[in-house]
């Protein structure tokens, strides 16, 4: 963030006068500043714009909400900005929940409140935001978090009210009350709104598609310049900056911290410092996703040969994930339990494994669900999560219905199996020290069954070497 110069500081109070700070950075303003400000400012109109694409969606989602809680007062915050050092604050990004029933998305304002009060048929919903402040105020030029001179254009109540087809409210005219069920205190209302996003609507399938399109020219970008990662001394940073800029010029942000992991480091499942060397000879290991204007979020990994071709034994390893993971959608159907695709990935892991002579006992042991579990030292991570809004979408859902629910249509989740063979475990053979492989694809239900919506994305082993000789030299 740039500052101001000592000059242009701001003060810490909002009076019309001069006053005197005793700090060693701001100053107070003087008066004809002061005097003059509030003048000379083009008069605003607002033409109201129609309701957003996703207005009528977030509306059904409110109604279901409503219905799941006759008489009683729901309170949805948006959160508030978050410190990173100082007075620097992280990019805002509002609660998933709050997200999910208004469809506000990048455009929501930190502090605000969606309210559902009870009525004798369901609720009246108001969302209650700090609206701009007019130029005769002295937070238009003086506030440096909300202030339009400092920030730019703010959102107005009328302006929000037709693009969300929602009634609005100043942010001053909210009052807690005792009896409030608010999302992330009480546990029945949270769980209800994580539910509510098992299922996606039109709207957010169309989203999630459009975030792996995004995804997948990220990806390509990455190969397109894999080359320049090779030379720099750190470059999992370059190959994470690469990605980036893809995110932030055709979406929001990542939907999560990019894992750029080469050689030894794709061993750890959340490897994000990325300052490590690309290798030619390694594996690297890109687990990244772009988060849309809309804020859903592609989680999409492929695991690429730094030098264009797989060794036999990266092959083989390789190969053994894209096994489980064909298993895995295999097994996926409407009406299966999400457990089972997980379990199919792993009877693949643990078949492999043991034929390769790295697990102490036989296949069938290790699939014994409570003696066995050997294989889980080479994956120890779920193979599938909901995805959405939140790369671990759905996170506060009931067992019964997340690991232990059925699939249907509508539901996106990821099949991400792997195997990590950490480069000091003494209990593989030497060649497959330091290797480590994830191959994971975005999935949609359908009533017809999985659609995978990353399958654009190359995932064979031969696919992924002549992706990427086609992505260098063309």
């Amino acid at each position: 963030m740039s500052t101001p110069a000592d000059g242009d500081a701001i003060a810490d109070t909002a009076d019309a006068a001069v006053v005197e700070e005793k700090t060693n950075r701001r100053q107070p303003f003087p008066q004809g500043f002061l005097d003059t400000i509030s003048t000379g400012w083009a008069e605003r109109t607002e033409s109201l714009p129609a309701a957003r694409a996703q207005a009528p969606y977030a509306s059904a989602r409110r109604d279901a909400v409503s219905k799941a809680f006759p008489g009683k007062r729901l309170v949805v915050p948006a959160g508030s900005l978050k410190q990173r050092s100082n007075d620097t604050d992280y990019p805002f990004r509002a609660h998933s929940a709050f997200a999910h029933l208004t469809g506000w998305a990048t455009d929501s304002e930190p502090d605000s409140i969606l309210v559902f009060e009870p009525t004798a048929d369901g609720h009246d919903v108001t969302l209650y935001f700090r609206e701009r402040a007019d130029r005769t105020t002295a937070e238009f030029y003086s506030d440096a978090t909300i202030g339009e001179f400092w920030i730019g254009p703010r959102p107005s109540l009328a302006g929000v009210a037709a693009d969300l087809g929602v009634a609005t409210a100043h942010l001053d005219g909210f009052a807690a009350g005792d009896d409030d069920l608010v999302v992330d205190a009480d546990d029945d209302l949270t769980r209800l709104v994580s539910e509510l996003r098992l299922v996606k609507d039109e709207y957010e399938i169309a989203e999630m598609k459009h975030a792996v399109a995004v995804t997948a020219a990220g990806f390509d970008d990455v190969i397109r310049d894999l080359p320049r990662a090779v030379e720099h001394p750190r470059g999992e940073r370059i190959v994470e900056g690469i990605f980036h800029q893809r995110a932030r010029s055709d979406g929001n942000w990542e939907g999560y911290d990019t894992i750029a992991a080469s050689g030894p480091h794709a061993c750890y499942l959340h490897w994000t410092r990325n300052d490590g060397a690309v290798i030619p000879g390694d594996l690297i290991l890109i687990d990244a996703g772009v988060e849309t204007d809309s804020l859903y979020t592609a989680d999409i990994t492929r695991t690429l040969p730094v030098s264009g071709t797989f060794t036999e034994v990266q092959r083989r390893v390789y190969e053994t994930v894209r096994e489980a993971a064909d298993a895995a959608f295999a097994a996926a159907r409407p009406g299966v339990r999400f457990r089972t695709v997980h379990e199919a990935a792993m009877k693949v892991i643990a078949e492999r494994t043991a034929e390769w002579g790295v697990l102490p006992v036989s296949a069938e042991e290790a699939l014994d669900a409570d003696k066995g579990g050997q294989q889980r030292r080479y994956m120890v991570h779920g193979t599938s999560h909901h995805l959405g809004l939140d790369v671990h979408d759905c996170a506060q859902a009931r067992r019964e219905m997340y690991y232990d629910g059925e699939l249907q249509a509508g539901m996106v989740f990821t099949i991400e199996p792997g195997l990590y063979f950490q480069i000091d475990d003494v209990t593989v053979p030497e060649e497959l020290r330091g290797i480590g492989v994830r191959i994971e694809d975005d999935i949609l239900m359908t009533e017809d069954g999985p659609v995978n919506l990353s399958a654009g994305i190359p995932r064979t082993a031969d696919e992924v070497e002549a992706w990427i000789a086609r992505t260098q030299e063309g």
